[in-house]
């Protein structure tokens, strides 16, 4: 057995971005750009005004009260052609560019109009309420980095930057292969000796809110040549997960059956629990990750290697686990030398004190608790025993279900 962190090491290693694409700029949250993003015009491109109110000399209202001659309006899209002569000011609105001559905003709240002149009470140096020409950005300026996950925010930005169009990398396709005589679909008739699959289903959703696109593929039964022949029906794909079929029993096929016909193996078995029977290579030449069986199995080595495989696919620089403290509700014994990972529910105290409580069973097979779970408290090999009260890592499981 290798350690986790040796395989997630040397999985990764092993990939690279698969290529890019051109898209619509309002197709781009959640995609990776290619490459950098520069304005292709500044902004904004002249002094706006910043306020509703009057365009003005500075030097004019230096001294307050002082009327001025209204010699225009000048709204947001509009402008006002004629040079600002001392004495004269223009109506202006949020977003409309300054005259020629204007230095400053007048805010209409410190001014009393009188038909075709105002009296402003209140004086405005140079540069008060006003944009500055380049004050966002200036064409040229690179503004969005390749490698990027484009939030809602920075789409906003590739668009005012005058982007119709962005490269980014494509979307992984991530073949799902569940294995086993014992599953059926969700909904098909089950016999006595069978269960409704679940990991395709989980897999489908994980592959989407990593980014990819997920394929997903017939189950596969327990027979060499019917294994072999989905499996080569992956055509297309750029990452091969299989489910199932991954341990050391007779019926457990994937690395015999695939061995036959193009499957080159990396590795196999992690010091984990759960999720020990992981196995990684390559089945003609497309990267494979083999997932154990168990349903909890399945997500937990997902989330530690089939999410950063996706994000390597990708253009991401893959993340590591995020990890938190959390006092410990109950005592954990000694651990042995596979590093664990234990389904466990999270509470904040109004101190802002976490407190972790593992569940009372940890069986790879029961989703309900992981479905039910905030976290995982991660102990690593041979971690001694702990008490209530002592601190242990914790990896959250929703971005943040509580409040940090």
């Amino acid at each position: 057995m290798i350690t986790v962190a040796d395989a997630r090491e040397r999985l990764l290693a092993a990939l690279a971005p698969i290529g890019t694409e051109q898209i619509a700029v309002g197709e781009a949250f959640g995609r990776v750009l290619a490459e950098d993003v520069a304005a292709r015009r500044t902004q904004p491109p002249a002094a706006l005004s910043a306020m509703d109110g009057y365009a003005v000399r500075a030097a004019d209202v230096a001294q307050v009260p002082r009327r001025l001659e209204v010699v225009g309006t000048v709204p947001a899209g509009k402008s006002y052609a004629e040079q600002l002569r001392a004495g004269e000011t223009v109506r202006i609105f949020t977003g409309a560019p300054l005259p020629a001559g204007a230095d400053a905003v007048v805010i209409q709240e410190d001014t009393d109009r009188d038909g075709d002149t105002v009296i402003v009470r209140e004086s405005s140096p140079v540069g008060r309420h006003v944009r500055e020409a380049g004050l966002d950005f200036r064409e040229g300026e690179v503004r969005l980095r390749a490698g990027r996950e484009l939030t809602a925010r920075d789409v906003g930005l590739a668009a005012a930057m005058n982007h119709p169009w962005l490269r980014v990398y494509r979307q992984p396709r991530v073949g799902i292969l569940p294995t086993g005589d014992e599953i059926v679909l969700p909904g098909d008739p089950v016999g006595p000796n069978q269960i409704v699959s679940s990991n395709g289903f989980a897999l489908i959703s994980l592959v989407k809110a990593c980014g990819g696109i997920p394929v997903a593929l017939p189950i596969a039964p327990d027979d060499p040549r019917a294994l072999q022949e989905v499996a080569a029906s992956a055509t297309g794909v750029d990452l091969l997960v299989t489910t199932g079929g991954a341990s050391v029993g007779d019926h457990d096929l994937i690395r015999d059956a695939l061995g036959e016909t193009g499957l080159v193996l990396d590795f196999w078995q992690i010091a984990m629990r759960p999720g020990k029977p992981l196995m990684v290579g390559r089945f003609r030449g497309t990267p494979m990750i083999g997932l154990p069986g168990n349903p909890v199995s399945t997500v937990v080595c997902s989330l530690l290697f089939l999410k950063p495989a996706i994000e390597k696919l990708s253009g991401i620089e893959p993340r590591e686990p995020v990890l938190r403290k959390a006092r410990l509700a109950a005592p954990l014994k000694a651990n042995d030398r596979r590093q664990d990972y234990l389904r466990a529910t999270l509470v904040r105290f109004a101190d802002g004190t976490l407190e972790v409580r593992p569940f009372s069973k940890q069986d790879s097979s029961m989703m309900s608790l992981l479905a039910a779970a905030d976290c995982l408290i991660v102990r690593p090999p041979h971690a001694p025993a702990v008490i209530a009260g002592d601190p242990v890592d914790v990896m959250l499981l929703a971005r943040d279900p509580i409040p940090l």
